[in-house]
């Protein structure tokens, strides 16, 4: 179903119970508490674009700068070795101090002056690395004390940036692993290669999503250059503002209750030709010559391929051509083959078993596309309905019904892989035991089963032509629809849990995880502000594209709120315009 509209939720979706005490598969009593209205929150994931992307991993450089009174560039190599997880850091920081935190990030934080003056413009060095004299005005010296002349410097930055190493470029010194100073690397490329020094800039602010694990590109097609960061879990399922929904762990269209490897598993079987063999195993054998499957068509066990060779089609073997109707010549099979006959019959099995849960999920599938598309004609019903002269005037228990159909149709759908790897031998062979797996089955299927005729339900009341039913009978349906929508939610929590605690959560394999069911459906990611604070004391000769500081901008060139949120957009390169994260960083280079 990947492409397909989930048609979202409305902030104002209320349930309500009828009053006749209706009873629906699998709800035996209504829990009150399931209908207890609680404020909205705000929204845990976050839209990145190019404009706030700046603004976001600053957020996270002002923590650590803050914290361990860093400057932004060794912030950043931090952040940039513990892949932007800042609790990660702290963690660190806590079990063995700044010394280790520091040496192991390779972050070199000059303590002495003296150390780091600069060259006297009289003196020369030696260059170890061009073995020729250069004076202090061609040499650099990083911090970590090694200093080398500008040409090497420039060489040793470009071949890493050029190889995709431009997050932590190391000195060149021998055994020395310290992080170059990332404005020293900025300012010597710049002076031969200013794309390529565009190139660099990019790739430290894009590390903030291709290492951080709760930030992620939207894997849209088209590309809509955008980026969704989540706050709590990884293991959730995501809508970017470009309307696309995906689970956030593996980039795949949304699939909970199947875990990430699950989905995998089952798209490519359904994609590839594996069960295209399994039919040759079951209706061809093949030629003990050439090996090619040989299809039988017709009644004489003797069978010859293409490449002429003659086989006997009951046990396969090769054999002559002269044969009768009851006997083939100088060949007899009549003895039983065990392992064959086993073989055979397994991939027969294994082929109806799969051909049972893809026909069930593929016809859910097609039930969420077809309803789908009756939502116009649903929305016309309640247009006609709305303009008769009838006491009730709200329908919005129709979208909400509506709502709720498409997300327990897409939970009872995906429900089908999952059973399918779950109650089968390619993942959990030895984690249950024949019995265990047969009671954990029926447990599940029982509550499969409950979700799946209530959704039927559902969908019929839905199609209904209330737009035509007198006052009392659209009540009927009102009610009926709304008690409906409450059971098959709860009918979907049920499910999940039964998941996570009975199934998944009694294995000692941790690779599988669902994503949390969302009775409101998935979250619908906000988009982050661009604005950020740009006092950032003296760390302001580190803003990334050549930016100048607070101090440095020229008045009247930006404005700002009073809580320092500056309106003025990211640092452009010259000659206009963003940097386009749409475009690798190579284009880029070449443009």
């Amino acid at each position: 179903m990947e492409g397909e509209e989930d048609y979202g939720f409305s902030e104002e979706e209320d349930y309500y119970y009828a009053d006749d005490g209706d009873s629906h598969d699998g709800l035996a009593d209504n829990d009150d508490s399931a209908l207890q209205w609680a404020p909205p929150k705000g929204s845990t994931t976050k839209v990145i674009t190019k404009e706030s992307l700046l603004a976001a991993q600053r957020e996270d450089l002002r923590r650590v700068m803050e914290l361990l009174s860093l400057k932004e560039h060794h912030a950043r190599t931090l952040l940039i070795h513990y892949r932007w997880d800042v609790e990660k850091l702290l963690a660190v920081l806590v079990e063995k101090g700044k010394s280790c935190l520091f040496t192991e990030a390779g972050v070199t934080v000059v303590e002495n002056v003296d150390d780091d003056a600069p060259l006297s413009s009289s003196s020369t060095i030696t260059c170890d690395i061009c073995i020729e004299d250069a004076s202090a005005d061609t040499a650099t010296r990083m911090e970590c004390g090694h200093c080398f002349c500008n040409n090497c410097w420039t060489e040793h930055f470009i071949i890493k940036i050029n190889e995709g190493q431009s997050r932590r470029i190391q000195c060149m010194a021998h055994r020395c692993s310290a992080i170059c100073d990332e404005a020293i690397v900025r300012n010597l490329v710049s002076r031969r290669h200013p794309n390529l020094a565009e190139k660099f800039d990019r790739f430290l602010l894009e590390s903030y999503i291709e290492d951080n694990k709760m930030v992620k590109w939207c894997p849209s097609i088209p590309h809509c250059g955008k980026a969704i960061r989540v706050e709590e879990d990884e293991f959730c399922e995501v809508e970017c503002s470009c309307g696309l929904q995906f689970c956030f762990s593996c980039l795949s269209e949304a699939h909970s209750p199947c875990s990430c490897l699950m989905w995998e598993r089952w798209s490519k079987k359904c994609h590839d030709e594996s069960e295209t063999v399994n039919w040759i195993t079951v209706h061809t054998k093949p030629c003990p010559k050439c090996y090619k499957p040989v299809e039988k068509n017709g009644g004489c066990n003797l069978v010859s391929c293409i490449c002429g060779q003659s086989f006997c089609w009951v046990c396969g073997g090769a054999t002559g051509r002269d044969h009768t109707w009851s006997r083939i010549a100088g060949h007899s099979c009549g003895r039983y083959k065990e392992d064959r006959e086993k073989q055979t019959e397994r991939a027969k099995r294994d082929l109806y078993r799969y051909m049972h849960y893809h026909n069930r999920f593929k016809a859910h599938t097609d039930s969420f596309k077809l309803e789908s598309k009756l939502k116009e004609s649903i929305l016309d019903k309640v247009s006609v309905a709305e303009e008769r002269e009838l006491r009730l005037k709200d329908f919005s228990w129709v979208t909400n019904g509506l709502n709720r159909l498409f997300r327990s149709r897409r939970v009872l759908s995906y429900s089908y892989p999952f059973a399918f790897y779950m109650f089968g031998e390619e993942f959990f062979k030895d984690e249950m035991t024949d019995e265990e797996r047969e009671i954990k089955k029926n447990l599940f299927e029982d509550q499969q089963q409950q979700l799946e005729s209530n959704v039927e339900k559902l969908s019929m009341s839905l199609e209904e032509p209330f737009q035509q039913f007198s006052q009392d009978k659209v009540m009927d349906i009102r009610m009926r629809v709304i008690n409906l929508s409450v059971t098959i939610d709860t009918l979907c929590q049920k499910m999940y849990e039964c998941i996570e605690s009975d199934l998944l959560g009694s294995l000692h394999l941790g690779t599988h995880h669902i994503a949390p069911y969302k009775s409101k459906g998935i979250e619908r990611a906000s988009e982050l502000s661009s604005c950020w604070n740009t006092k950032l004391g003296s760390t302001d000769e580190y803003l990334p594209s050549g930016g100048t500081s607070e101090h440095d901008r020229p008045s009247g060139s930006g404005s700002s709120d009073d809580s320092g949120c500056s309106y003025r957009k990211r640092a452009k390169k010259e000659g206009g315009g963003f940097f386009d994260l749409n475009l690798p960083a190579e284009i880029v280079d070449r443009n």
